[in-house]
């Protein structure tokens, strides 16, 4: 048995490295081009950082998920088997106490420290203060609609333009937007700009990313998919949409299609 259970442990430790490293080999059936469990390439100017913090994480706890289960193989191994003499017992030990309180005490600083400049200039109101608000976001059960400026260039007017599902934006601007919830928690999340926030009832929360014009280029499309990433009820796996980048003078034009469509009353003039 002793021999069963440390063969176990190694085969999982071996399967939990292998889906660390090649993830895609563990994808049953076809996928979309680029598909796998990590994240997908990322498209705006903060993505990069994103990606840094995650895979520093993610690098911890591979060594450690490979130091403990190493542990745990020794251990099971070594002192599995049946002996005849009784147990030794200890109690204590500062010097080990120390060391893991103090490492993961400091990868916790590392950690810390690495993620300060990243947070401040992506959650930080400082960032966006002196850019306009590109849109509203409204999340409800089980939909997202994207409101923005009409003729006069202010929200909350009776010219503002709605948008169900998709957000087209234009590829050369910072994209600020204002979200909220009409009932109960979402969260919006787009994977491929790394952007990701709860909305709360009642409370507004000011969110932006801005596409890398070369990071779209290499894509073989233009629009990327948008979710939610917060259980909100039955139809929260429907709850999803798109966000589209384009050149400034197709948002232009978009602009001018969605006015039109939204004030036309049926009949064409003479």
């Amino acid at each position: 048995m002793r021999i069963l259970f440390t063969l176990l442990l190694l085969v999982m430790t071996v399967l939990g490295v292998w889906t660390f490293i090649d993830s895609e080999t563990f994808l049953f059936g076809p996928q979309p081009e680029g598909y796998t469990w990590w994240w997908p390439a990322e498209i705006s100017t903060y993505g990069e950082d994103i990606d840094f913090l995650f895979y520093l994480i993610s690098g911890m706890i591979l060594v450690f998920f490979v130091l403990t289960e190493g542990l745990l193989l020794w251990f099971v191994f070594k002192y599995g088997a049946k002996r005849p003499d009784k147990g030794a017992f200890s109690h204590g030990n500062h010097r080990l106490e120390f060391l893991w309180t103090g490492i993961p005490a400091l990868l916790l600083l590392v950690i810390a420290f690495s993620q300060m400049s990243t947070f401040a200039s992506i959650k930080f109101r400082s960032a966006i203060e002196d850019e306009p608000v590109f849109c509203d976001i409204w999340g409800s059960q089980f939909d997202w609609r994207f409101h923005y400026p009409g003729a006069d260039g202010r929200l909350g007017t009776v010219d503002d333009l709605q948008s169900p599902f998709e957000l087209v934006v234009p590829d050369d601007q910072k994209i600020v937007m204002n979200l909220r919830s009409r009932d109960v928690l979402h969260s919006f999340f787009i994977p491929k700009m790394r952007l990701k926030q709860d909305a709360v009832p009642g409370m507004t929360f000011p969110i932006w990313f801005q596409a890398d014009p070369e990071q779209v280029a290499l894509e073989s499309k233009n629009h990327f998919d948008i979710i939610c990433a917060e259980l909100c009820g039955w139809g929260h796996y429907k709850m999803s949409g798109r966000v589209r980048v384009v050149s400034r003078s197709e948002y232009e034009a978009w602009l001018e299609e969605m006015t039109a469509k939204q004030f036309d009353n049926g009949f064409e003039a003479d």
